[in-house]
C-alpha cells in the first residue's frame, strides 16, 4: 500500500530513525561534564583534559587505585569528594602537570597525596621516592600527618626531615650521598 503524509511528518519520521552519530555522542558527553564542573564550581584550563570524579569508588574502579588507600580514605570519614579532588585526582593520575588553587581545608592535601601513592605503586627498598615540599613546619606536620594515615596498611614509610642534621642521624652518615 502507499503511504500518505504531509512534510512534515516526513521530516519527524526521518529524525525519528536517525542514530545518534559519535560526535553528537560527545558533544552530549562533553554537555554534561561541563555542567557537572559548574555546577562545582571547577574551573579548568589546558587541553585533553580527564573527566572529573564524583565518588571516590571511581577511582579504584577508572584508575585501580589500591584498595588499602580506599580504605583508609573511607576510614578517615571522606564520602564525596571536594571539587579540588573530583578533577585535580584524575588529572595527576593521567600524569599531567597540575597547578590548582582552593581555599584552605578544601582537600588539597588528599587531592595530590592520592596520586602519588597510586603512582608509587608499592613500597620499595630504595630510598625516597618522593618528595614534598612544604613552605611551613606546620604545614609539613598537617601534610606528613594526612599521609600517615592514608598510607596505612600499605607498607610506605613516611618521614618528616626539617633539619638536615637530624636526618643525616636518623638515615645514616651516607644518606646523604645516598639520598
Amino acid at each position: 500500500g502507499i503511504k500518505w503524509m504531509s512534510s512534515l511528518e516526513a521530516k519527524f519520521e526521518d529524525t525519528k530513525d536517525k542514530k545518534p552519530t559519535a560526535e553528537k555522542l560527545e558533544r552530549l558527553r562533553r554537555e554534561k561534564i561541563n555542567r557537572f564542573r559548574n555546577k562545582h564550581r571547577i574551573s579548568i584550563q589546558g587541553t585533553d583534559l580527564p573527566d572529573p570524579i564524583a565518588t571516590f569508588d571511581q577511582l579504584q574502579k577508572e584508575y585501580q587505585v589500591h584498595p588499602k588507600i580506599m580504605e583508609n580514605v573511607h576510614a578517615a570519614g571522606f564520602q564525596v569528594p571536594t571539587p579540588i579532588q573530583m578533577q585535580a585526582i584524575p588529572v595527576m593520575l593521567h600524569g599531567r602537570e597540575l597547578l590548582a588553587s582552593a581555599p584552605t581545608g578544601s582537600g588539597k592535601t588528599l587531592a595530590f597525596c592520592i596520586p602519588l601513592l597510586t603512582h608509587l605503586k608499592q613500597p620499595r627498598n630504595k630510598g625516597f621516592r618522593a618528595l614534598i615540599i612544604a613552605p611551613t613546619r606546620e604545614l609539613a606536620s598537617q601534610t606528613h600527618r594526612e599521609l600517615m594515615k592514608l598510607a596505612e596498611g600499605t607498607g610506605f614509610r613516611i618521614h618528616m626531615i626539617h633539619k638536615a642534621a637530624e636526618a643525616a642521624k636518623k638515615f645514616g652518615s651516607k644518606s646523604s650521598k645516598k639520598f
